[in-house]
């Protein structure tokens, strides 16, 4: 089978649950080249207009039967972040919730790239200036990692549950969701994050006074799919959705491949321009020494106000 077919296919597998009736939006991809591993260089911004809700589910990567050994480690080869901007704050790691279902626990780093101070909230409970929050499934093969948020910047990261034969899988790609800024890098402005584990809901207030809901809809060894909305939706000349990611080689990458259904159904991501679809998976083909277990990423589903 051609790269090309492969990618179709790959493609194909990943959309038999996209809807009937489904709304293309324009994929506009802004990525750039480098040779760190571990700089997110690849950034595909999703725009469209009167987007209220859409879906990104987390898919392994159709090679994942083959691992046999994971490689996760970091790769800083020819990476300089010395001008990065970088703030100090006091590290510290706290327990939010706990339940035989799940898990969320919250961190504070020494240092983080913004100084935004975000609020969390569980119930009654609210912590201020958390870096990053880990919801984890509490399942029959122990306590497993499955969502990622950053308050201070907006990124987020998913991973479904493993397969049987491995033990746990990596992150790779990461989205915004949200009204996207640009300063040095994208990023979303949030003021605070109410977290509500009967539904594993995430109801996000942005800084600009709209809203948001990430909802884990489903958590599975086939997929973690997610359930957003928006509201009001984001002007269609802003990005409201994006893929963050890196690429040097389709063999060093979190994603080396776009798919979708049309002509052409398929691309290098360093080598997309624009195109407009109502699902995209970013994955990869070949299997890369960076992240080898990272899921590919879907966007689909997307609705308008009208729609709902």
């Amino acid at each position: 089978m051609s790269r090309a077919a492969a990618a179709i296919l790959l493609f194909l597998v990943g959309c038999a649950w996209c809807t009937a009736a489904p709304v293309a939006v324009d994929f506009v991809n802004a990525s750039h080249a480098t040779r760190c591993a571990e700089v997110d260089n690849v950034y595909v911004k999703v725009l469209a207009a009167g987007i209220a809700s859409f879906g990104i589910s987390a898919e392994h990567p159709p090679y994942v039967a083959a691992i046999r050994k994971d490689s996760t480690a970091p790769d800083f080869t020819d990476c300089d972040f010395s001008g990065d901007p970088s703030f100090r704050f006091k590290p510290r790691k706290v327990v939010l919730h706990e339940s035989a279902r799940m898990r969320l626990v919250g961190h504070t780093f020494e240092t983080f790239w913004r100084p935004e101070v975000v609020d969390f909230l569980v119930g009654s409970r609210n912590e201020r200036g958390l870096h990053l929050v880990q919801l984890i499934d509490r399942g029959p093969r122990g306590d497993i990692e499955i969502l990622v948020v950053y308050p201070s910047d907006g990124y987020w990261r998913v991973k479904p549950l493993p397969p049987a034969t491995l033990k746990d899988t990596a992150y790779g790609s990461s989205f915004l969701f949200g009204p996207i800024e640009e300063d040095t890098r994208p990023f979303v402005a949030i003021r605070s994050i109410a977290f509500e584990p009967a539904t594993l809901t995430f109801r996000v207030s942005f800084r600009n006074g709209a809203s948001g809901v990430l909802r884990v809809a489903e958590a599975t060894p086939a997929r973690t799919r997610l359930a957003l909305d928006l509201d009001p939706p984001v002007n269609a000349d802003r990005p409201f959705a994006a893929l963050r990611s890196m690429f040097v080689t389709p063999r060093q990458a979190d994603v080396a491949v776009a798919a979708w259904a049309g002509q052409p159904a398929s691309a290098p991501i360093i080598e997309l321009k624009k195109i407009s679809a109502p699902s995209v998976r970013f994955g990869r083909i070949e299997q890369s020494r960076h992240n080898l277990s990272a899921p590919d990423l879907v966007f689909h589903g997307f609705a308008t106000a009208a729609a709902h």
